[in-house]
């Protein structure tokens, strides 16, 4: 059982360089709390994994006078409200009805709260853009991650553009274009955690470059004046850093 002044000290840092870490608990005068101890385990619980897709269209509906769009994507996601959430939007293709994006990258957590085994919805608009923030609406569809999973560069996935009210006004009404997923990709973006964890392992060095362009070290405008006080900028510095980096020095 734990008391009011039962302690011990750790810092995040030490927590997170170490994948588990045992203290023995104290007294407030510092002594040990009987036989306690006290073991911390540190788990990166976020999705480091990022999609890439590569995406065009074909034959998308005509919305300017002089027979072009300008259109660009927009992907939703379902929110816990029920409602369709904006996470994501490509840039504007100019003057095209078979507009080519450039690839783009969003993390998987954003996109579809990471997990693509479960079908949830992602819903991509497709509208084309006005210099007056009047969007066009053009067409729309669903589909998931999974499913765009299964596009490769020599077999691209093929998604109908559909527009609801011209679909219920138009008996012949096939779609508003096509929406081609060139290539999905999902890779691991390793954070920092990632790296320690794995093993990899720092040497915190420091090394100053004494150059007479910072000045004379009497002057105190310059970055190495000698200061009485006993800091400088540079002091200052790799004090702030070396902080937080201390821990992570093997």
């Amino acid at each position: 059982r734990l008391h009011n002044d039962d302690f011990f000290s750790l810092s995040l840092l030490q927590i997170v360089s170490s994948k588990k870490i045992t203290r023995t608990l104290l007294l407030g005068n510092g002594k040990p709390a009987g036989k306690g101890m006290i073991t911390i385990a540190a788990q990166e619980l976020s999705d480091n994994r990022v999609i890439t897709l590569s995406m065009a269209g074909r034959k998308l509906d005509k919305k300017d006078l002089f027979g072009k769009s300008d259109p660009f994507l927009e992907f939703y996601k379902p929110g816990d409200d029920g409602k369709w959430m904006l996470v994501h939007r490509t840039e504007v293709i100019k003057y095209t009805l078979d507009p080519v994006w450039k690839p783009f990258s969003v993390p998987l957590v954003s996109l579809c709260d990471g997990d693509v085994e479960k079908l949830i919805k992602v819903i991509v608009m497709c509208y084309d853009y006005d210099s007056d923030g009047g969007h066009d609406f053009i067409g729309e569809f669903q589909t998931s991650v999974a499913r765009m999973c299964e596009a490769q560069d020599a077999s691209p996935l093929e998604l109908e553009c559909i527009n609801p009210k011209k679909q219920k006004k138009k008996k012949n009404y096939k779609n508003s274009g096509i929406i081609i997923v060139k290539s999905c990709k999902i890779t691991r973006d390793f954070s920092f955690l990632d790296y320690i964890l794995g093993g990899c392992q720092l040497m915190f060095t420091v090394g100053i470059d004494f150059t007479a362009s910072n000045g004379n070290p009497r002057d105190p405008s310059s970055l190495h004046y000698i200061n009485p006080m006993g800091t400088n900028e540079y002091l200052s510095a790799i004090w702030a850093v070396g902080q937080i980096i201390q821990d992570y020095d093997s």
